[in-house]
C-alpha cells in the first residue's frame, strides 16, 4: 500500500508560442466561456488533492504568469518556472523538475498535463492517478481513440496490447498515422523514474527537439511498469492549436456548463442560443429565452426571466426581473425591474425594485428608484432619479459641458414632460413637473412647474392645481410625461 500514500503534485507545460492560432496573444490565455484556457486546466487540477502546482511558461512569460496570479482563486499553491529555450516537452519537463516547490528528497507522483487541453476534468484526472497507483506503474498516459487524430502523438502498442512507444505526428509513418488511438499529453510519472528518464533523451527527430512522449519508450525498455488508461470521454483529451479547434471546445464546455445549469433548475428555451461564462451564477428559476449571452461576474437571482437577445456582463439581477432585449455592464437590477426592449446599461448603472427602463434608453451612471420609469427614447447620466418619479419620452440629461460631468437630480414622484432637456448640475425638486419641450438650466423646487425654453419657473404649480381640481394645464406635456 505504499505506493498508494506518495504525494501527488502536477506540473502543466505552458511554455509555447502556438504559431497556428496566428495571435499577438499567448495560445494558452485565449478566453474560453470567460476565462484563459489555460486556467480551466488548473480549475481542474485544483479540485485534486496536490501539494503544489508547477507551471512552466516560456513564450510571453511575464504576460502568462501575471494574467494567471490575478484570477487564481483556488488553494492549491501554484510556481511558475520559466522556460528560457522552447526546446520541446521533455526539456520543459526538466525545468519543472529543478522547481523549489518539489522536495527532491521526497518520492511522490507526478499528473502532467499541456495546458491547451481546457476541457479535462478532475475526475478523468483522478481515474488517470488511481489506475497509476493500482498498477504501481512508472508511468501512466491517458490515451483517447478519436475520429480525427491529425496533429497528435500515436500510440503504438505491442502483440500484447501493451504501450510500446508514442510517435509524433511528425515522426509518423503510414501505419501510424492510420492508428486513432492518441496522445493528448496527460501523464502521470513515478517522479523518481522520470527524472533519470528525461537525462536520457534525444532531440534526433523531425523538429529537434526533446520530446517527453520518448520517456514512454525510455521506461518500458528498462522494465518498468507503462500503464496507458483511455478516456471514458474522448473530449476530456482535446487539445486547442488554431481557431477552429478553440470554436470546437468552447461549444462543448458550453454545452457542459448549460447542462449543468438546467440540471440546477435554470430554464433554457434554447440551449444553442444560450451563452454563459464559468463565472456566471444563477439560481433556480431563472428562464433564459435565446441569444442570452452572461458574462464576468453576472448573477441573476430567482425567477427572472433573460432575453431574448440579451447581453449582459458583471451585472447583477434581482429577483422576478425582466430583462429584454438589453446590454449592461457593471450594473445592478433590482428586485420586479424590467428593463427592455433595446436599452442599454452603461457602467454604474443602479435600477432599484419595481423600476422600468423601456424602449430605446440608455442609462450612465445613475440610479433609478424604487418604482421609477424611464418608458422610452431617454438618455440618463449621471443622474438620480427619485423613487416614483415618471421621465417623459425624449429625455435627455444633459451632463457634459466640454470639461466636466455634471449631476442631475430628480425627485420624488416628479414628472418631466416629453422632450425636456435637463442641463445639469441642475435639481428638480419632489414632486415637480416640466413643460414638453423645456430646457431647464436650473433648480425647480418641490412642486413646481419648469417649462418653456429656457424653463419659467411656476412655484406652488402643483398645490394650485390641486385646488383647483383640474386637469394638466396646457402645455405640461400630458401625453408625453412617460406613460407607456
Amino acid at each position: 500500500m505504499a505506493n498508494q500514500m506518495r504525494p501527488v503534485s502536477a506540473v502543466v507545460l505552458a511554455a509555447g508560442e502556438g504559431t497556428r492560432m496566428r495571435s499577438t496573444t499567448p495560445k494558452v490565455l485565449h478566453p474560453l466561456c470567460g476565462r484563459p484556457m489555460l486556467l480551466h486546466v488548473l480549475d481542474a487540477l485544483e479540485l485534486l488533492p496536490l501539494e503544489r502546482i508547477v507551471v512552466v511558461v516560456g513564450h510571453a512569460a511575464e504576460h502568462v504568469t501575471k494574467t494567471l496570479q490575478e484570477q487564481l482563486t483556488g488553494d492549491v499553491p501554484v510556481e511558475f518556472v520559466e522556460q528560457h529555450r522552447q526546446r520541446g516537452t521533455g526539456d520543459a519537463m526538466s525545468v519543472a523538475l529543478t522547481a523549489n516547490a518539489f522536495d527532491h528528497d521526497l518520492e511522490d507522483d507526478l499528473i502532467v498535463v499541456a495546458g491547451d487541453v481546457p476541457l479535462l476534468r478532475a475526475e478523468t484526472l483522478a481515474r488517470l492517478a488511481t489506475e497509476h497507483r493500482l498498477a504501481d506503474a512508472a508511468a501512466s498516459l491517458l490515451t483517447a481513440r478519436v475520429p480525427d487524430p491529425t496533429g497528435y502523438g500515436r500510440i503504438v502498442r505491442d502483440e500484447q496490447g501493451r504501450v510500446d512507444l508514442i510517435v509524433e505526428q511528425a515522426d509518423a509513418g503510414d501505419a501510424e498515422l492510420a492508428i486513432d488511438e492518441v496522445n493528448p499529453s496527460i501523464y502521470c510519472f513515478r517522479r523518481g523514474l522520470l527524472a533519470p528518464a528525461l537525462r536520457r533523451l534525444s532531440p534526433e527527430n523531425a523538429q529537434g527537439e526533446y520530446y517527453l512522449t520518448d520517456v514512454v519508450e525510455v521506461l518500458r525498455q528498462a522494465g518498468h511498469v507503462v500503464l496507458a488508461v483511455e478516456a471514458d470521454d474522448p473530449t476530456d483529451a482535446f487539445g486547442v492549436n488554431d481557431r477552429a479547434q478553440l470554436a470546437e471546445a468552447e461549444a462543448e464546455l458550453r454545452a457542459r456548463i448549460n447542462h449543468r445549469w438546467m440540471r440546477e433548475g435554470v430554464g433554457m428555451t434554447d440551449p444553442l442560443r444560450t451563452y454563459l461564462d464559468t463565472t456566471v451564477q444563477l439560481a433556480p428559476d431563472v428562464q433564459l429565452l435565446p441569444g442570452t449571452m452572461l458574462a464576468g461576474r453576472t448573477v441573476v437571482g430567482r425567477g427572472s426571466v433573460i432575453g431574448p437577445d440579451t447581453q449582459l456582463v458583471d451585472t447583477v439581477v434581482g429577483t422576478d426581473a425582466v430583462v429584454r432585449q438589453t446590454v449592461a455592464r457593471d450594473s445592478e437590477i433590482g428586485d420586479g425591474a424590467t428593463v427592455g426592449p433595446y436599452v442599454s446599461l452603461r457602467p454604474g448603472t443602479r435600477l432599484a425594485a419595481g423600476a422600468h427602463v423601456g424602449t430605446f434608453v440608455e442609462v450612465k451612471n445613475s440610479e433609478i428608484g424604487e418604482g421609477a420609469k424611464v418608458p422610452h427614447l431617454s438618455y440618463v447620466g449621471d443622474a438620480e432619479i427619485g423613487a416614483g418619479a415618471n421621465i417623459g419620452a425624449g429625455n435627455i440629461t444633459a451632463n457634459y459641458d466640454g470639461k466636466e460631468k455634471h449631476r442631475t437630480k430628480v425627485g420624488k414622484h416628479a414628472r418631466t414632460g416629453s422632450n425636456t432637456v435637463l442641463v445639469a448640475p441642475v435639481e428638480v425638486g419632489d414632486g415637480a413637473y416640466t413643460g414638453a419641450g423645456s430646457v431647464v438650466n436650473r433648480d425647480v423646487p418641490p412642486g413646481a412647474l419648469a417649462k418653456g425654453v429656457p424653463a419659467r419657473i411656476e412655484e406652488g404649480w402643483v398645490a394650485k392645481r390641486e385646488d383647483a381640481g383640474s386637469g394638466d394645464e396646457p402645455g405640461t406635456g400630458d401625453r408625453g410625461e412617460g406613460a407607456s
